[in-house]
């Protein structure tokens, strides 16, 4: 008996929430504000994603006249064109993966739109001026990292040293053995290292292991760093 007085309780509570849920208010219904703000949310997010999305292609990176050496530099690497087909575009070194760290680097790059508007590379000597200053906040962020970027695409536990160049197989290997990081050894992988790049590169490491944000280099790399010259990596 007790079970049945419940019964009409509990419809009495559903309509009254049914009636509250498309009840006016002001001029439209709690409801259809709800579902029009849910359809608005959704329609807004893929907006969103898709200009954020629009801002990684290569066409959106290489759209300013300043990148043309970049891109030119780009286009003569392995990462532009190789035996496999696989390429590496700009967003894919410059852009995390990880929400939070890609929507830092989105805001970080309105600093460009603004040096963009100064005309701050906007010359071949004005370029070359500032390459080592803007090689070196790249290998910052990088190294402080682990080269997050570049592990997107390579991994250690994925590669087969067996049908790597022994060269190539002995220094990877001695990478994961000593704590390297890939930016330790590959610097000027996608664009040509600016004059005084290994002094800079060492202040960057040094700078950034005296304020623990990332471990230094356990190692001497002058033989690797040879090699890879020799390699034209």
């Amino acid at each position: 008996m007790a079970e049945n007085d419940t019964k009409p309780g509990r419809r009495n509570f559903l309509l009254r929430l049914w009636d509250a849920f498309w009840s006016p208010t002001g001029v439209l219904s709690t409801g259809f504000l709800l579902i029009a703000g849910f359809i608005g949310g959704i329609l807004f997010w893929g907006g969103f994603h898709w200009s954020l999305e629009l801002t990684n292609t290569e066409e959106f990176c290489t759209s300013c006249h300043t990148m043309e050496t970049n891109l030119g530099e780009y286009r003569e690497t392995i990462h532009y064109n190789n035996h496999s087909g696989v390429r590496a575009i700009c967003s894919d070194c410059h852009v995390p993966h990880e929400w939070q760290y890609k929507m830092k680097a989105k805001i970080m790059a309105v600093k460009d739109v603004y040096h963009e508007v100064l005309g701050t590379i906007s010359t071949k000597e004005k370029y070359e001026a500032r390459r080592l200053e803007m090689a070196a906040a790249v290998w910052k962020k990088m190294k402080a990292s682990d080269s997050r970027e570049c592990r997107n695409c390579h991994a250690f536990e994925y590669m087969d040293f067996t049908l790597q160049e022994t060269r190539a197989a002995d220094n990877h290997q001695r990478a994961i053995d000593e704590n390297m990081t890939c930016i330790d050894c590959h610097q000027g992988i996608a664009h040509d290292l600016p004059p005084g790049y290994q002094e800079e590169y060492d202040h960057v490491v040094e700078t950034l292991a005296r304020s623990g944000a990332a471990p230094a280099a356990g190692t001497d790399m002058a033989a690797i760093r040879t090699w890879l010259k020799d390699a034209g990596e």
